[in-house]
């Protein structure tokens, strides 16, 4: 598949996520969700947990894998993102997590998913 734009890229790769998260339990209940500046890729619920995923979906090796791509700014504004959704939604005393979904192009129409769990505090 070719991908004409960083958007698109991003669109398909989240969708990978979707299916691949949904096969192991988790319930997406939001896709995309911003707050001023900041993007959620996806929240789910996985069991009793509030989970907060950012995606990263690449198409070669050339800048690293994808979960390297998480720079220690975009973990910041991912947090700040979630504080927001949490008290926009009035969610408390819910157990949170952050993860990480790496896709990774391997072949013509094959790709490599990666999932880190609770990939940051």
């Amino acid at each position: 598949m070719n991908f004409d734009s960083t958007k698109k890229k991003g669109d398909f790769g989240e969708q990978l996520a979707v299916d691949f998260l949904e096969k192991k339990g988790f319930k997406i209940i939001e896709k995309q969700y911003r707050y001023g500046k900041g993007e959620l890729d996806l929240i789910a619920w996985h069991g009793n947990t509030l989970v907060f995923i950012e995606v990263k979906t690449r198409l070669n090796l050339f800048y690293g894998l994808p979960e390297e791509g998480i720079t220690k700014g975009k973990i910041l504004q991912i947090r700040k993102t979630a504080e927001a959704y949490l008290h926009e939604k009035a969610i408390n005393d819910t157990e949170c997590r952050f993860d990480v979904v790496g896709i990774l192009k391997t072949g013509e129409d094959e790709y490599k998913i990666t999932h880190l769990e609770n990939a940051f505090e």
